[in-house]
């Protein structure tokens, strides 16, 4: 029998009075691989720091069996030592941290939690500035681990290749499936199925109650009616007609009685609420920025060099019309210093005179405007609002959100709102740099929705893998000082 490594019972975690945790009970044993999901804000982050000690909750106990390792993506590396062969295969400089990239403080974050052995492993958004080469290594290291596994993702094929139970968190409390990632979506998907068919059944049956009621009501309407026009006529008091009139009188009575135990019936229905309808987005692009040139971004003997280090040389490419163009390479290969040429229209770019860029920029996500979410998107779209709304809603911009001060977003609330604020604006070329970036996958899935229903072209980078299979029509990778289409 697997052995317990972590028990969280009756946990209770609040902030400024809104329970961020409600937790009756949870168990994590020795070789779990749990992945946990959830849309941002919603707790996943504060139960691993409830588990690893770092957060107090305000009720319930935590029992740990085993030493935790603890990872978060936005922590600096420590002072701890790393495995020097971890650190050489990973080629991490031996620079202080502070003067490392992103993906290289990641790596050697990794490589510090890897160099010692916890009985149990919190990580935290692990793959955030990793390239494919860090990705396959966390992979690789977590694959052999022999312990407790918690990973907090948004990177569909990570969990898929490593956690055999899902915890989706969801307003603070926790629901558990069985299987990997993609095993979850199909049982989500099965759940939505059959809500929409319990659904349909409740209105059905409501309506075919509703009808009948109506129909004993109609009956008992037309024998009061039968017994007003008899009364009316002047006709001798027989006993044959009182007989009749009476018993018209009690089947007027018994119809009534029978349409209120119907409408009764109704009433004992379980309600069920309509599940929310997908709604389709899609976006028109003015006639004032339609290209017509096969090949609106080229690149003509292309040198591109930073610091002294050469990233291109002599590089041609043409990135065609219309499409979703993934670039990929390792870290340090020059990507994010591509796409700024580019928009820059640097030496060497060629581009139709009619492009208009649109662009998101890793770390450059911030709102300043002393405006609300709904009234920045009207004054910079000119799509109506119920377009401008249903894009909001599909990056969860609900209810009162709408009405936030932009200034006041949080970080990933600013991200995806700045996405919405380019696919609702006047742009032909969206330039897009890692904008999975600290999205949950919700925001994930609806981001792919929006760039299946954009008719420009998009530039993107991304490490995501899913994400460019899903988007892309064409990759190309950053290698040897040149531009190679993969496909």
């Amino acid at each position: 029998m697997e052995q317990l490594t972590l028990e969280l019972k009756e946990i209770e975690v609040s902030f400024l009075d809104k329970i961020v945790l409600d937790i009756k009970s949870l168990s994590v044993y020795q070789f779990d691989r749990i992945g946990i999901v959830g849309k941002n804000g919603q707790g996943k982050s504060t139960l691993l720091k409830v588990m690893s000690g770092k957060v107090e909750p305000n009720k319930g106990k935590v029992k740990r069996m085993v030493e935790l390792g603890y990872f978060k993506q936005v922590d600096p590396p420590s002072n701890q030592e790393a495995d020097y062969q971890m650190l050489s295969q990973l080629s991490i400089p031996a620079h202080q941290p502070s003067e490392l990239s992103g993906g290289e403080q990641t790596k050697l974050k990794l490589a510090q939690v890897f160099s010692n052995y916890y009985g149990g492993l919190l990580i935290d958004e692990p793959t955030t500035h990793l390239d494919e080469a860090g990705v396959q290594f966390l992979i690789e290291e977590l694959t052999y681990y022999y312990g407790a596994l918690l990973l907090v993702s948004h990177d569909r094929y990570v969990l898929d290749q490593l956690v055999t139970k899902i915890w989706e968190v969801d307003c603070g409390s926790v629901t558990e499936y069985t299987g990997n990632y993609s095993d979850y979506v199909e049982q989500k998907e099965l759940e939505q199925k059959q809500l929409v068919e319990k659904y349909q059944k409740y209105e059905k049956d409501k309506s075919r109650l509703l009808a009948a009621a109506e129909e004993k009501m109609k009956k008992a309407e037309k024998v009061t009616q039968a017994n007003a026009a008899m009364s009316k006529k002047e006709a001798k008091a027989t006993s044959n007609r009182m007989f009749m009139t009476k018993s018209k009188g009690t089947s007027q009575k018994a119809m009534q009685k029978s349409a209120k135990a119907i409408e009764k019936r109704v009433d004992q229905l379980e309600e069920i609420e309509a599940p929310e309808a997908e709604k389709t987005i899609r976006f028109q692009q003015p006639k004032t920025l339609q290209m017509h040139n096969k090949f609106p971004i080229m690149a003509d003997r292309l040198h591109l060099e930073v610091g002294g280090k050469t990233l291109l040389e002599a590089a041609n490419f043409q990135f065609p019309l219309g499409k979703t163009i993934a670039i990929k390479g390792k870290n340090g290969s020059g990507k994010s210093t591509l796409l700024k040429h580019i928009v820059k229209r640097g030496e060497g770019i060629l581009l139709s005179p009619k492009v208009v860029f649109g662009s998101y920029h890793q770390h450059d996500y911030q709102f300043k405007h002393g405006k609300t979410v709904i009234g920045l998107m009207e004054e910079y779209s000119e799509y109506q609002e119920s377009r401008i709304r249903a894009v909001l809603h599909a990056m969860n911009f609900t209810g009162t959100d709408l009405l936030k001060d932009v200034s006041e977003l949080s970080g990933g609330e600013a991200i995806r709102l700045s996405l919405c604020h380019l696919f609702l604006g006047n742009y032909n070329v969206l330039i897009l740099d890692e904008p999975t970036n600290f999205l949950d996958l919700q925001s994930i899935a609806a981001l792919e929705t929006f760039l299946a229903a954009y008719p420009g072209t998009v530039l993107l980078v991304s490490h995501d893998r899913v994400f460019v299979e899903r988007v892309a029509d064409h990759v190309y990778e950053m290698e040897e000082k040149e531009v190679k289409q993969r496909y």
